[in-house]
């Protein structure tokens, strides 16, 4: 186990493979950490692949993150972050101890999800930082703890991120009942990191009862934040152009909030409002229990956050008692399996050796225009699943 690297041939994996490295991943997180014993025995077995240090680092992670700490959050978070294949191996085991741990407390409340996750997400300028700071302030002060997972682009030339979300909520950062925690999209097309999905699960198992995941902002691909949590809300400030530039976007939406209305902006925000009322009338209803509401707010006068979150709290239990919520969630993990084997497939693909051979020679005959991008892909394929 400790050099087994995850898909090292994908065209070689089998079945059988993939059962047996469930059952190590498995078999070490209930192993090396204290808790429930679920496996058996036999199971149990595959331990001794971790080595004395690993075990004490996982096990001082789980400890510290379901005791509430922060610092033990941060530091599992990177752990799934990381890119090292050893250290993703142990994130592994890790997420698999938590995801238990979650399923028992879950059990305990009656079958009612640990958390609320809401993505946020809108064109740049829309306030989507002084909103989160406010409606988190406001949360904290009613005992909730907040998680907000905050991702800023990176660089295409650097890439390097500036990581401002953080510095911009200066107060939220500040209150000890709130987790912030700025990531880069490292080259991530739809405004979310690979790996939010998992720092969501780890922040529930921390404690965190409220999650909120901000996205870069608004385009047609950036559809992935809808797809890890149960509420999306679209921020957009007053006079803001065309609604019809965010169609795509606002299809997925559960709630629309028009930011900024106070002062010379309250007439334009109504009328945005009106407009996207009217526009949401056209769009096919994602749920059967709940249209989607456009809502006017102000971060600066703090009118309307109030009504704001009673929305939001509407919709979780309108669809937490249709079931809508739990089938959401199960859907939403299917997604994201199928988008990590995406994306794992067509990293093993270029780092094969036979595609790497291949590759420039197919290149320059696609750039002179010898042969066609399609013929290439197809040769470069059959380059793949032949050697």
């Amino acid at each position: 186990f400790r050099r087994l690297p995850l898909l090292r041939h994908v065209s070689m994996f089998t079945t059988r493979n993939l059962c047996c490295l469930h059952h190590r991943l498995l078999a070490c997180s209930f192993a090396i950490l204290p808790g429930p014993r679920c496996v058996s025995t036999a199971v149990i077995q595959h331990v001794q692949d971790l080595s004395g240090p690993e075990q004490r680092l996982l096990s001082r992670l789980y400890e510290g993150l379901i005791g509430g700490q922060r610092a033990s959050l941060a530091e599992s978070i990177t752990l799934v972050e990381t890119q090292h294949p050893r250290k993703k191996e142990l994130a592994q085991v890790l997420l698999q101890r938590v995801l238990a741990y979650r399923r028992e407390k879950e059990k305990s409340n009656g079958g009612r999800p640990l958390a609320f996750r809401v993505g946020l997400s809108g064109p740049p300028g829309a306030g989507k930082s002084s909103f989160i700071e406010v409606v988190g302030k406001m949360l904290t002060g009613r005992g909730h703890k907040l998680s907000v997972l905050t991702v800023d682009p990176s660089s295409c030339t650097t890439g390097g991120s500036l990581m401002g979300d953080k510095t911009r909520m200066t107060e939220l950062s500040r209150d000890m009942n709130a987790f912030i925690r700025p990531s880069p999209t490292s080259g991530t097309l739809g405004g979310v990191t690979r790996t939010t999905n998992e720092a969501i699960v780890l922040c529930e198992g921390a404690g965190y009862d409220i999650v909120l995941v901000e996205t870069v902002g608004v385009g047609q691909s950036e559809f992935a934040v809808a797809d890890m949590v149960d509420m999306f809300v679209l921020l957009i400030p007053p006079a803001g152009g065309d609604e019809l530039q965010v169609k795509g976007i606002i299809e997925r939406a559960d709630l629309v909030v028009v930011t900024k209305s106070d002062g010379d902006l309250v007439v334009p925000a109504r009328r945005i409002q009106a407009e996207y009322t009217s526009a949401l009338k056209l769009l096919r209803r994602q749920s059967k229990s709940w249209n989607p509401r456009v809502v006017r707010a102000s971060s600066y006068t703090s009118e309307g956050i109030p009504e704001v979150w009673a929305k939001m709290e509407s919709y979780r239990d309108t669809i937490l008692s249709s079931g809508e919520l739990q089938a959401r969630r199960r859907a939403q993990q299917k997604v994201w399996m199928w988008s990590l084997i995406q994306e794992s497939v067509l990293s093993h693909f270029q780092m094969h050796p036979a595609v790497r051979e291949a590759l420039p020679a197919l290149e320059e005959r696609v750039t002179r225009g010898a042969i066609s991008p399609g013929l290439a892909a197809d040769l470069l394929l059959k380059t793949f699943t032949t050697s």
